[in-house]
């Protein structure tokens, strides 16, 4: 099969296709797995117009008009000729250009529309959304519960084209924890990790009140925390100033990404508050290194942790719910629990798991 991805966004703060290839490798190296043994393109929009050809996937870069109705005209063009069985469009929120390229395209051709986090359209461009629904064989969530949503507020009216499928995957792996720590100079015992940004839908802050009661039951616990946004940074360090066991709890700041792989593997727990997510991103790169998640009971957590066959899951926002996951943690037996979270993984949150998915899909589509 010939398979096509493409997005209509734009990202024109790259202009180096290489560097751009680094920026997206949590979901290019999908494509690279399915061009083992399929024909694969992807175009992508950066500041930059060339072909470049790794691991098999021919990537096509492209400048496209600085208006957005005729550079979706173009790119949907440029689709239709390179003649495909399969287009994988990414993001729900285009339906106007998804149709056109449905007139554009042979009517053997499968159009697949992934979701990216993207919230479901309200008024009238939830009817534009519906109607695009005609024009597409299959979407792609990362929980296939977090589609039958869509379905229940009308903006997808097949429920039988909604698959589940993680959107990205992780490039990090398991290394050994004692060197690790010792090299990051992370002391405690458990450790618990934090990476995601400090805002109001993370919810840092429910976080950090229940580990604060936490380590008065276990004194030895840390927690440490890696952020690259700080809207409730204030907040969190007046809170610390002005608690007696602050010290158990670190704020890292902004790491280089690749050293995520040292934090990942020093922890043996990693705790999200977020009240949404697309998939979970942080959370699948530290099961990847065989750290346990403590999150949320939310769409994309249920999935990404068996429904918490491999993890410990809480209600969003209950202060008490985390602590009380935070207590299970005293009777876990951790090992069997990592080495249920790395089976889970490759199973299901890989890039050749991911992979595997989309062709089964693709091929199953009349």
């Amino acid at each position: 099969m010939r398979f096509v991805f493409a997005s209509y966004v734009v990202t024109k703060e790259f202009d180096n296709p290489q560097a751009w290839l680094e920026r997206i490798k949590i979901y290019a190296n999908i494509p690279t797995k399915i061009a083992q043994n399929h024909e694969v393109f992807s175009i992508e929009e950066i500041n930059y117009e060339g072909e470049l050809i790794k691991e098999n996937v021919i990537y096509k870069f492209l400048r496209l008009p600085a208006s957005r109705f005729y550079a979706a005209v173009k790119l949907n063009k440029y689709i239709a000729a390179l003649k495909p069985d399969i287009v994988i469009i990414h993001g729900l929120h285009f339906p106007l250009q998804v149709i056109h390229l449905r007139l554009l395209l042979n009517g053997k051709v499968k159009i697949i529309v992934q979701h990216h986090a993207e919230q479901p359209f309200k008024r009238f461009k939830k009817n534009i959304q519906r109607w695009a629904g005609k024009c597409i064989d299959a979407y792609l969530f990362a929980s296939r519960d977090m589609g039958l949503d869509w379905v229940s507020k009308g903006n997808i009216t097949c429920p039988e084209k909604v698959h589940e499928v993680m959107e990205v995957s992780s490039v990090f792996y398991p290394v050994e924890k004692r060197v690790v720590k010792a090299q990051l100079k992370i002391t405690g015992q458990p450790v618990f990790l934090w990476v995601g940004r400090l805002n109001e839908n993370k919810d840092p802050l429910t976080a950090i009140n229940a580990f604060l009661k936490f380590v008065t039951i276990e004194p030895d616990a840390r927690l440490y925390m890696i952020y690259h946004t700080e809207e409730l940074l204030s907040q969190i360090i007046h809170l610390l100033n002005n608690h007696a066991d602050s010290s158990a709890i670190t704020l890292i700041g902004r790491v280089p990404n690749h050293e995520l792989l040292y934090w990942y593997n020093s922890a043996d727990y990693i705790i999200s508050a977020s009240h949404y997510e697309g998939s979970g991103t942080a959370v699948c790169e530290a099961m990847s290194c065989g750290c346990i998640p403590i999150v949320t009971d939310i769409f994309s957590f249920r999935m990404i942790t068996d429904n918490g066959n491999c993890g410990l899951l809480y209600k969003a926002g209950n202060e008490g719910a985390l602590l009380l996951a935070l207590k299970q943690t005293r009777q876990l037996n951790v090992q069997q629990t990592r080495d249920k979270c790395l089976a889970y993984f490759n199973a299901n949150l890989s890039f050749n798991a991911i992979a595997n998915k989309i062709v089964a899909i693709a091929s199953s589509l009349k």
